[in-house]
């Protein structure tokens, strides 16, 4: 019901494709890792067969042709298999960092762990804001756990640049957190006004466990990073739009899930130059069901002040995110 199509390798998100005919990432990267685990537990060869055979047919059909990042979806109508460029899930990506490290170690085969490295360092990279603190740009429900998993197990392995990764990403977190102690899915944006979920939260908890095994006496600013942010009211529903602003940092405010509960985005260009993940704003896809005011569609931390300007185009349609849609309240700068 699953394992159909043009590339049956790779399964159908729902039986038989259901109407979208979607295979997400999100499907066969939770069964690479849930077969390894399994293989731990048992030692049966034929859970580590199907972690091989599973993990190739995700670097064949997922995996982005310029990038070593992988993106989630990919649409088989029974003719062809198309992948939606550039949606870099982080959730996707981490588990197969994960599963490319462990995969190394059970069988011997280096190519696992170099191909874990490349993708891990991609992330690093260039899902980062100009700060260098990761920008989750999918609207809600991305889970950002798995990579804070990814990103530790190469860490504790002895790789700096991981370590790095996770108590820079970890210090920025500290200013997304409510007086509730929930974290917002921006690590570079102001604490949330708006309800936050548990598909928008996990990731700064993760990181926050992450980050004190591994530094467990390291001391951290707590100070607020958006003390003195400026509102903004400013009304955008049509696009394209453009707004130009003097500062160090932006979030824009918005509905999430405005008309609910998914399809409609946006595309964001910085400066001139589009965000690598391509998710840019997907404004409508709220996993909790409800229309969310106030929260925080997009936030960018630049290294220091300056005058920037942010480009909103349509998002481009396809079957899963919809056609264009965008409505902004307003903007919170730094």
């Amino acid at each position: 019901m699953f394992a159909l199509g043009a590339c049956p390798r790779i399964r159908y998100q729902q039986p038989e494709g259901e109407a979208n005919r979607l295979k997400t990432l999100e499907t066969d990267a939770n069964m690479i890792k849930a077969a390894l685990l399994l293989y731990r537990a048992t030692r049966s060869p034929s859970y580590l067969g199907s972690a091989t055979r599973t993990y190739a047919a995700v670097r064949d059909q997922f995996l982005d042709p310029k990038l070593p990042l992988y993106s989630v979806y990919v649409f088989d109508d029974g003719q062809r298999c198309t992948q939606v460029p550039h949606r870099f899930f982080a959730s996707v990506n981490g588990d197969m960092i994960w599963s490319g490290f462990h995969l190394a170690r059970v069988t011997g085969e280096r190519r696992y762990l170099d191909e874990a490295l490349a993708t891990a360092r991609a992330v690093d990279r260039n899902l980062s804001d100009a700060a260098g603190v990761f920008a989750d740009l999918q609207a809600e429900n991305d889970i950002v756990e798995p990579l804070v998993e990814g990103m530790f197990v190469l860490a504790k392995s002895g790789q700096p640049f991981a370590r790095r990764w996770i108590l820079r990403n970890a210090a920025a977190a500290l200013s997304a957190r409510k007086r509730d102690g929930t974290f917002g899915r921006f690590f570079d944006g102001p604490p949330p006004r708006a309800m936050t979920t548990a598909w928008q939260t996990n990731g700064g908890l993760a990181i926050e466990f992450a980050a004190a095994a591994l530094a467990p006496t390291q001391r951290v600013a707590t100070a607020n990073r958006w003390a003195g942010a400026n509102y903004a009211a400013h009304d955008v529903s049509t696009l394209p739009a453009s707004l130009t602003f003097d500062g160090s940092a932006i979030s824009l405010i918005g509905t999430l899930g405005e008309h609910c509960c998914e399809p409609g985005h946006a595309r964001v260009f910085l400066d001139g130059r589009e965000t690598v993940d391509a998710t840019g704003i997907w404004q409508n896809k709220s996993s909790s069901g409800r229309s969310l005011p106030r929260s925080v569609l997009f936030a960018w931390r630049w290294p220091s002040r300056g005058t920037h300007t942010i480009r909103l185009e349509p998002g481009e349609p396809n079957g899963k995110e919809g056609g264009a849609f965008l409505h902004l309240a307003g903007y919170f700068r730094r």
